[in-house]
């Protein structure tokens, strides 16, 4: 199976997908996922190349344990990130941190935690070594440094190839960075979520370092399918899906959908070839669950968007025109 463009993930950093795969949507979250069918999915986003990202909190655990069945049955070496930091186990401590989808999570990044959910992430990965490492958030009542310390060792001690960092601020990115080497840092970014080019990308431009985009589809509603949402589904928390704001945006955002059929295109391919055009330094990872959106998503990766074309979707979605608060 022929694997898709590889380029490096921050400065001298791995050859990763120009395209991941998030495997979060695997558990649930949005809409039924069998484990079967589930592994397959991965085996099929393992063989074409792409980075899959998962974290400890999907699933409570049983994401990771997913990404260790596909691996076993993969033909192409795996390129596997995980993260830590979400506290998942009702017996364990943690700070609150308030979100801005009408709840709290409880984040832990002590030395004693950092140390103990790496090494349950190994064991459920079924792995030596993690390839990427992210603190999902960064615990409030824990300085940075002290948490990229622990990380650090854990590289020293060959349990982990790279650190990232997820959900930060471009002041936590440079503290972090002193401390040890951040290779790729995650963040929401997509046409529906633009602040990263305000002050996170030239940071990470000036330091060498990948952003991660996540949900760069905008949880499923860039593709223009999304009309309304099961009672179970994890997006009613996100303001942006609101009765009030989802008829707004898909106002906003409808001649996007008219660009697409021009083109001849998926609404999909167009968000996620857009966010390609950003720079060779920007890694989408959208996640599906099937494996035929899978790979009309690795088709983005061949779509050329012209001057005229780019500046027609900047102007649809300029950066705030979304309505509706953001996770965090």
């Amino acid at each position: 199976m022929e694997t898709i463009e590889q380029l490096p993930l921050g400065n001298n950093g791995p050859l990763v997908g120009r395209i991941g795969y998030g495997a979060m949507v695997l558990e649930g979250y949005y809409g039924a996922s069998d484990d079967e069918s589930a592994v397959r999915t991965l085996v099929q986003a393992i063989d074409r190349g792409m980075m899959i990202d998962s974290a400890d909190a999907y699933g409570a655990g049983h994401n990771e344990l997913l990404i260790a069945r596909a691996v076993k049955v993969a033909n192409n070496e795996p390129f596997v990130a995980t993260k830590f930091g979400i506290v998942f186990d009702e017996n364990e401590s943690g700070t609150e941190l308030p979100t801005g989808w009408g709840f709290s999570l409880k984040i832990n990044g002590t030395p004693e935690y950092v140390e103990k959910a790496l090494d349950a992430s190994l064991e459920r990965l079924g792995v030596d070594t993690i390839d990427l490492w992210y603190a999902h958030y960064l615990d409030p009542a824990v300085p940075v440094e002290e948490t990229v310390g622990t990380m650090s060792r854990a590289v020293e001690s060959g349990k982990v190839r790279y650190l990232g960092l997820s959900n930060v601020s471009e002041a936590e990115i440079r503290r972090a960075n002193l401390v040890h080497p951040i290779n790729a840092v995650q963040y929401e970014y997509s046409l529906w979520r633009r602040e990263a080019e305000t002050d996170l990308l030239p940071t990470l431009r000036e330091l060498g370092i990948s952003l991660v985009g996540w949900s760069p589809l905008g949880g499923g509603f860039l593709t223009g399918t999304v009309r309304s949402l099961d009672e179970g589904d994890f997006r009613n928390n996100n303001p942006r899906y609101s009765s009030e704001n989802l008829k707004a945006n898909q106002e906003r955002f409808s001649p996007l959908m008219d660009i697409a059929n021009e083109l001849d295109i998926s609404p999909a391919q167009l968000a996620l070839a857009w966010l390609l055009h950003q720079g060779q330094d920007v890694f989408p990872i959208p996640g599906s669950r099937k494996q035929e959106r899978l790979e009309e998503n690795a088709a983005a990766i061949d779509i050329h968007l012209d001057r005229n074309i780019l500046d027609k979707i900047n102007e649809i979605a300029s950066p705030g025109a979304t309505s509706g608060a953001t996770l965090v």
